[in-house]
Protein backbone atom coordinates (compact mmCIF):
# COMPACT_ATOMS: atom_id res chain seq x y z
CA UNK A 1 0.00 0.00 0.00
CA UNK A 2 1.34 3.40 -0.96
CA UNK A 3 1.40 5.96 1.83
CA UNK A 4 1.61 9.68 1.09
CA UNK A 5 2.56 12.10 3.86
CA UNK A 6 1.35 15.65 3.28
CA UNK A 7 1.28 18.77 5.44
CA UNK A 8 -1.39 21.47 5.44
CA UNK A 9 -0.02 24.81 4.16
CA UNK A 10 1.21 27.26 6.76
CA UNK A 11 -0.69 30.46 7.46
CA UNK A 12 2.63 32.16 6.63
CA UNK A 13 2.89 30.56 3.17
CA UNK A 14 3.15 34.01 1.57
CA UNK A 15 6.49 34.50 3.41
CA UNK A 16 8.02 31.48 1.64
CA UNK A 17 11.55 31.35 0.24
CA UNK A 18 11.80 32.38 -3.43
CA UNK A 19 14.75 32.13 -5.82
CA UNK A 20 13.51 32.46 -9.40
CA UNK A 21 9.99 33.90 -9.17
CA UNK A 22 8.75 37.40 -8.38
CA UNK A 23 6.75 37.44 -5.16
CA UNK A 24 2.99 37.59 -5.77
CA UNK A 25 0.24 37.65 -3.12
CA UNK A 26 -0.81 34.15 -2.05
CA UNK A 27 -4.33 33.37 -0.92
CA UNK A 28 -3.64 30.88 1.87
CA UNK A 29 -7.28 29.81 2.17
CA UNK A 30 -7.37 28.99 -1.53
CA UNK A 31 -4.00 27.24 -1.26
CA UNK A 32 -5.45 25.01 1.45
CA UNK A 33 -8.44 24.17 -0.75
CA UNK A 34 -6.08 23.27 -3.59
CA UNK A 35 -4.03 21.19 -1.17
CA UNK A 36 -7.14 19.19 -0.26
CA UNK A 37 -7.83 18.66 -3.96
CA UNK A 38 -4.25 17.45 -4.36
CA UNK A 39 -4.83 14.97 -1.54
CA UNK A 40 -7.94 13.74 -3.35
CA UNK A 41 -5.86 13.15 -6.47
CA UNK A 42 -3.35 11.13 -4.44
CA UNK A 43 -6.17 8.97 -3.04
CA UNK A 44 -7.69 8.48 -6.50
CA UNK A 45 -4.28 7.27 -7.69
CA UNK A 46 -4.22 4.65 -4.93
CA UNK A 47 -2.33 6.27 -2.05
CA UNK A 48 -3.33 6.29 1.61
CA UNK A 49 -2.91 9.93 2.62
CA UNK A 50 -1.61 10.91 6.05
CA UNK A 51 -2.32 14.59 6.65
CA UNK A 52 0.11 16.31 9.00
CA UNK A 53 -0.94 19.53 10.76
CA UNK A 54 0.38 22.89 9.58
CA UNK A 55 3.58 24.30 11.02
CA UNK A 56 2.42 27.89 10.95
CA UNK A 57 5.77 29.30 12.05
CA UNK A 58 7.46 27.66 9.02
CA UNK A 59 6.19 29.17 5.73
CA UNK A 60 7.54 26.42 3.44
CA UNK A 61 6.62 23.39 5.56
CA UNK A 62 3.91 22.15 3.17
CA UNK A 63 6.69 21.28 0.69
CA UNK A 64 7.46 18.06 2.49
CA UNK A 65 9.38 16.37 -0.31
CA UNK A 66 12.31 18.70 0.35
CA UNK A 67 12.83 17.32 3.86
CA UNK A 68 13.80 13.73 3.03
CA UNK A 69 14.87 11.15 0.45
CA UNK A 70 12.99 7.85 0.66
CA UNK A 71 14.81 4.72 -0.48
CA UNK A 72 14.63 1.00 0.38
CA UNK A 73 12.47 1.35 3.46
CA UNK A 74 14.54 4.19 4.85
CA UNK A 75 14.46 7.97 4.98
CA UNK A 76 17.60 10.06 4.53
CA UNK A 77 17.38 13.56 5.98
CA UNK A 78 19.86 16.41 5.95
CA UNK A 79 20.24 20.07 6.88
CA UNK A 80 18.21 21.89 4.23
CA UNK A 81 19.75 24.47 1.94
CA UNK A 82 17.71 27.41 3.25
CA UNK A 83 18.43 28.04 6.92
CA UNK A 84 14.82 29.11 7.52
CA UNK A 85 13.65 25.63 6.50
CA UNK A 86 15.95 23.47 8.61
CA UNK A 87 13.46 22.94 11.47
CA UNK A 88 11.18 21.19 8.94
CA UNK A 89 13.52 18.20 8.78
CA UNK A 90 13.32 17.49 12.51
CA UNK A 91 9.52 17.59 12.36
CA UNK A 92 9.49 15.24 9.38
CA UNK A 93 11.89 12.80 11.03
CA UNK A 94 9.35 12.45 13.84
CA UNK A 95 6.52 11.90 11.34
CA UNK A 96 8.45 9.31 9.31
CA UNK A 97 9.90 7.34 12.23
CA UNK A 98 6.84 5.04 12.65
CA UNK A 99 7.21 3.92 9.03
CA UNK A 100 10.87 4.05 7.97
CA UNK A 101 14.45 3.84 9.21
CA UNK A 102 15.90 7.31 9.68
CA UNK A 103 19.42 8.30 8.57
CA UNK A 104 20.99 11.76 8.51
CA UNK A 105 23.55 13.52 6.40
CA UNK A 106 25.66 15.81 8.54
CA UNK A 107 26.84 19.41 8.29
CA UNK A 108 28.38 20.92 6.23
CA UNK A 109 26.17 18.90 3.87
CA UNK A 110 22.99 20.67 2.76
CA UNK A 111 20.35 18.92 0.68
CA UNK A 112 16.77 19.47 -0.46
CA UNK A 113 14.79 16.39 -1.50
CA UNK A 114 13.50 18.28 -4.52
CA UNK A 115 17.03 17.98 -5.92
CA UNK A 116 16.91 14.17 -5.92
CA UNK A 117 15.46 11.98 -8.68
CA UNK A 118 15.67 8.17 -8.62
CA UNK A 119 15.53 6.09 -11.78
CA UNK A 120 15.98 2.45 -10.85
CA UNK A 121 19.29 2.14 -8.99
CA UNK A 122 20.60 5.53 -10.11
CA UNK A 123 20.15 8.58 -7.89
CA UNK A 124 20.45 11.90 -9.71
CA UNK A 125 21.26 14.82 -7.40
CA UNK A 126 20.93 18.43 -8.54
CA UNK A 127 23.84 20.66 -7.61
CA UNK A 128 22.02 23.83 -6.70
CA UNK A 129 22.36 26.56 -4.05
CA UNK A 130 20.24 24.26 -1.85
CA UNK A 131 22.27 21.04 -2.32
CA UNK A 132 26.06 21.00 -2.10
CA UNK A 133 28.91 18.71 -3.11
CA UNK A 134 29.36 17.46 0.46
CA UNK A 135 25.78 16.14 0.43
CA UNK A 136 26.41 14.35 -2.87
CA UNK A 137 29.53 12.69 -1.44
CA UNK A 138 27.80 11.65 1.79
CA UNK A 139 24.83 10.29 -0.12
CA UNK A 140 27.14 8.25 -2.35
CA UNK A 141 28.89 6.79 0.70
CA UNK A 142 25.55 5.94 2.32
CA UNK A 143 23.82 4.41 -0.72
CA UNK A 144 26.65 2.78 -2.67
CA UNK A 145 26.72 -0.30 -0.38
CA UNK A 146 23.03 -0.84 -1.23
CA UNK A 147 23.84 -0.92 -4.94
CA UNK A 148 22.99 2.65 -5.90
CA UNK A 149 25.05 5.01 -8.01
CA UNK A 150 24.82 8.73 -7.34
CA UNK A 151 25.16 11.18 -10.22
CA UNK A 152 25.57 14.93 -9.63
CA UNK A 153 23.72 17.17 -12.10
CA UNK A 154 24.52 20.91 -12.45
CA UNK A 155 21.38 23.07 -12.26
CA UNK A 156 21.40 26.84 -12.79
CA UNK A 157 18.06 27.91 -14.30
CA UNK A 158 15.52 26.61 -11.79
CA UNK A 159 15.21 26.00 -8.07
CA UNK A 160 15.48 22.21 -7.89
CA UNK A 161 16.39 19.30 -10.14
CA UNK A 162 12.77 18.15 -10.15
CA UNK A 163 11.60 21.56 -11.30
CA UNK A 164 13.17 20.46 -14.60
CA UNK A 165 12.49 16.71 -14.77
CA UNK A 166 10.27 13.93 -13.47
CA UNK A 167 10.24 10.13 -13.41
CA UNK A 168 7.50 8.70 -15.63
CA UNK A 169 8.81 5.19 -14.98
CA UNK A 170 12.25 3.73 -14.24
CA UNK A 171 13.18 3.90 -17.91
CA UNK A 172 11.49 7.16 -18.92
CA UNK A 173 12.12 10.70 -17.71
CA UNK A 174 10.17 13.87 -18.50
CA UNK A 175 12.54 16.80 -19.12
CA UNK A 176 12.57 20.51 -19.81
CA UNK A 177 15.61 20.52 -22.14
CA UNK A 178 16.07 24.28 -21.68
CA UNK A 179 16.77 23.79 -17.99
CA UNK A 180 18.65 20.48 -17.95
CA UNK A 181 20.77 18.57 -20.45
CA UNK A 182 18.78 15.44 -21.47
CA UNK A 183 21.97 13.44 -22.04
CA UNK A 184 22.46 13.40 -18.25
CA UNK A 185 19.96 10.56 -18.07
CA UNK A 186 22.16 8.05 -19.86
CA UNK A 187 20.11 5.12 -21.17
CA UNK A 188 16.67 6.43 -20.17
CA UNK A 189 14.08 7.43 -22.73
CA UNK A 190 13.63 11.20 -22.59
CA UNK A 191 10.26 12.90 -23.15
CA UNK A 192 10.36 16.68 -23.62
CA UNK A 193 7.77 19.00 -22.10
CA UNK A 194 5.51 21.10 -24.31
CA UNK A 195 7.57 24.04 -25.56
CA UNK A 196 5.26 26.63 -23.97
CA UNK A 197 5.15 24.87 -20.56
CA UNK A 198 8.59 25.28 -18.94
CA UNK A 199 7.25 24.04 -15.58
CA UNK A 200 5.51 21.04 -17.16
CA UNK A 201 8.13 18.54 -15.96
CA UNK A 202 7.06 19.05 -12.36
CA UNK A 203 4.90 15.92 -12.28
CA UNK A 204 4.68 13.04 -9.81
CA UNK A 205 3.94 9.37 -10.41
CA UNK A 206 1.67 7.74 -7.83
CA UNK A 207 1.11 4.05 -8.53
CA UNK A 208 0.16 3.87 -12.20
CA UNK A 209 -0.92 7.53 -12.47
CA UNK A 210 1.22 10.57 -13.28
CA UNK A 211 -0.24 13.69 -11.67
CA UNK A 212 0.39 16.97 -13.47
CA UNK A 213 -0.34 20.55 -12.51
CA UNK A 214 -3.41 21.81 -14.35
CA UNK A 215 -1.19 24.52 -15.84
CA UNK A 216 0.56 21.93 -18.06
CA UNK A 217 -2.17 20.41 -20.30
CA UNK A 218 0.12 20.13 -23.30
CA UNK A 219 2.78 18.20 -21.42
CA UNK A 220 0.11 16.00 -19.88
CA UNK A 221 -1.17 15.21 -23.38
CA UNK A 222 2.36 14.30 -24.49
CA UNK A 223 2.69 11.85 -21.58
CA UNK A 224 -0.65 10.29 -22.53
CA UNK A 225 0.60 9.85 -26.12
CA UNK A 226 3.44 7.79 -24.65
CA UNK A 227 0.89 5.57 -22.93
CA UNK A 228 0.96 6.95 -19.39
CA UNK A 229 -2.20 7.32 -17.34
CA UNK A 230 -2.48 10.89 -16.08
CA UNK A 231 -4.47 13.19 -13.83
CA UNK A 232 -4.31 16.94 -13.22
CA UNK A 233 -4.81 19.18 -10.22
CA UNK A 234 -4.88 22.96 -9.85
CA UNK A 235 -2.01 24.08 -7.62
CA UNK A 236 -1.81 27.66 -8.90
CA UNK A 237 -1.59 29.31 -5.47
CA UNK A 238 1.13 26.90 -4.39
CA UNK A 239 3.00 27.49 -7.64
CA UNK A 240 3.41 31.12 -6.58
CA UNK A 241 5.67 29.71 -3.87
CA UNK A 242 7.91 28.10 -6.52
CA UNK A 243 6.24 24.77 -5.86
CA UNK A 244 4.60 22.00 -7.85
CA UNK A 245 2.93 18.64 -7.43
CA UNK A 246 6.12 16.75 -6.59
CA UNK A 247 7.11 18.70 -3.50
CA UNK A 248 3.73 18.42 -1.76
CA UNK A 249 4.05 14.78 -0.70
CA UNK A 250 6.44 12.09 0.46
CA UNK A 251 5.26 8.78 -0.98
CA UNK A 252 6.43 5.30 -0.02
CA UNK A 253 5.32 1.69 0.29
CA UNK A 254 6.04 0.84 3.91
CA UNK A 255 5.46 -2.86 3.32
CA UNK A 256 7.93 -3.24 0.46
CA UNK A 257 10.30 -0.28 0.93
CA UNK A 258 10.05 3.13 -0.68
Amino acid sequence: MLTALVRVPSRRLADCELSFLTRDPIDVARARVQHREYQAALRAAGAQVVELPPLDELPDATFVEDTAILVDGGAVLAPMGAASRRPESDAMATALAPYLRISWLTSPATLDGGDVLRLGRTIYVGRTPRTNATAVAQLQALLHPAGYSVCAVPITRCLHLKSACARLDDGTVLVNPDWIEPAVFRDADVVAVATDEPWGANAVRIGETVIFPASAPGTRAIAEEYGFRTAAVDVSELQKAEAGVTCLSLVFDHRAGS
